[in-house]
């Protein structure tokens, strides 16, 4: 075998983004003096193994497949990419209405979030419909067996599920092509290795390369993969920026709370990015939440002081979520501000705005709090208004209206102003029985009439001052 060309690259210690000269600051992840050197030895993948996998074709990149020259899109043929669900209806939804057959679907998440546990529940659906293999590199086969049958209960189809604890890439495509498997599950990429090239599991160039050989294996063979990958520290994805463009959908797990995990898709080839996964984890393994907004609602059968809810935006999805606020008198030299799940200079702009343009005495105290462990882009607007109703609520230590929803942003002039798709907003405070939604003068249109029932209302504010006399 030829001596592998050396190549150089630099490579962010943080984060894994690699670059073809040295730089002082990442682009990715912003940090400052973590790209180093790194010397890549190039990949020279074993004739044997690329037999089996190309067979009479040749690699195509990323791809996995070639044709010969150049086509008129006249004459390119247009293959129908088939879905099959994963038996998790929240999963289908982020995948763009189940799993695409052929494609690589990379799946991350802070360790604990639940990939294994998601993954072992897609596994025993899939072991019902088509020859089914789950490596585990990170466990042994009695640990992982001991979770999916005793913990989890799950029942596999025993003709059609295989497992495997092998780190050996070269393996997993000899495995697949010998028990023609059509579902592989692999956990996880920074765990294997190639020998084709120099370095150990989790490195740069062990990671690209065993990422291209499993994406050729599916793409020239029909075997559709999922892939676990870990995070670094600032839960952001390991490893080489490369692995993102090998795959055809990269899936994140974001855990809000102690049970609450919320899966979002930063690529999707065959959907769109803007659909919203909500589980709930348990003991008996990860639950599709088909009415996510009951998770983020104290659901307290005694209506408190100093509650308010609102309805936001996450992705394509709208979520009622319920606000908390806590005024109480300063104890200290300097009033504190706590803020969890809102943004602290949003609090701070509301209670300047009440102050001024309500003649609220706002010196107090103050806590918000998001129920649910859901927490607010600093640049979300749209709880303005029911951050305002609740520290109201508090501070006169009087409740607001029970099935009332405030959906709108304030200015620092004191005016209310419109968020983006409050139309969706208001139809789904209505549809969850709501009786009045607040919102904007500026923001109502006629069209929100058709959804409202008997007893319920719409009622337009023009500024703070119109939201302090509703609420009293």
């Amino acid at each position: 075998m030829a001596k592998a060309k050396i190549k150089i690259a630099y490579v962010c210690s943080d984060c894994g983004a690699d670059y073809t000269k040295w730089q002082g600051q990442c682009s990715e992840c912003k940090s400052w003096n973590t790209i180093t050197e790194f010397r890549e030895a190039a990949t020279s993948t074993s004739k044997s193994l690329n037999a089996a996998i190309n067979r009479n074709n040749k690699s195509g990149g990323y791809a996995g497949t070639s044709s010969n020259g150049v086509q008129r899109i006249s004459t390119v043929k247009i293959d129908e990419a088939a879905r099959v669900t994963t038996g998790l209806s929240e999963l289908d939804r982020v995948l763009g209405g189940g799993i695409t057959l052929g494609s690589v679907v990379l799946i991350s998440g802070d360790p604990g979030s639940g990939k294994t546990t998601l993954l072992t529940k897609v596994a025993e659906v899939m072991s019902l419909n088509m020859p089914t293999l789950y490596v585990t590199a990170e466990e042994s086969l009695s640990q992982w067996t001991k979770r999916g049958i005793e913990r989890l209960h799950l029942n596999f189809n025993q003709d059609n599920f295989l497992l495997s604890d092998t780190d050996s890439v070269e393996d997993i495509v000899e495995q697949c092509i010998e028990n023609n498997i059509k579902f592989l599950i692999a956990d996880s990429i920074q765990a294997f290795e190639s020998n084709s090239v120099d370095g150990s599991a989790g490195g740069i160039t062990q990671v690209k390369t065993c990422a291209k050989i499993l994406n050729r294996l599916c793409k020239q063979h029909g075997v559709t993969l999922m892939l676990v990958g870990q995070v670094n520290k600032n839960s952001q994805m390991a490893g080489p920026q490369t692995l993102k463009h090998i795959i055809d959908t990269a899936i994140h797990i974001e855990v809000n709370d102690a049970s609450v995990r919320i899966l979002r898709a930063d690529k999707n080839r065959f959907g769109d990015t803007e659909q919203v996964g909500i589980f709930q984890m348990t003991e008996k393994g990860m639950h599709s939440v088909d009415n996510p907004s009951r998770l983020f609602l104290s659901g307290s059968e005694e209506h408190f002081e100093g509650s308010a809810i609102t309805v936001i935006k996450d992705g394509a999805r709208n979520l009622l979520i319920e606000i908390q606020a806590l005024a109480t008198e300063v104890e200290g030299e300097k009033s504190i501000r706590n803020c969890i799940g809102v943004s602290y200079s949003r609090l701070s702009l509301i209670t300047a705005v009440l102050k001024k343009h309500g003649g609220i005495p706002t010196y107090y105290d103050i806590n918000i709090s998001l129920v649910g462990g859901l927490k607010m882009a600093d640049s979300e607007t749209s709880t303005d208004m029911a951050v305002t109703a609740a520290l109201l609520s508090s501070i006169n230590s009087k409740p607001v209206p029970e099935d009332a929803v405030f959906i709108g942003e304030l200015a620092l002039t004191g005016e209310l102003r419109q968020v983006p798709q409050i139309v969706p907003r208001v139809r789904e405070a209505l549809t969850h029985g709501k009786k009045q939604i607040y919102i904007p003068a500026v923001a109502y249109h006629k069209s929100m009439q058709q959804f409202v029932k008997a007893g319920q209302s719409v009622i337009p504010l023009k500024n703070v001052r119109e939201l302090i006399e509703a609420l009293s």
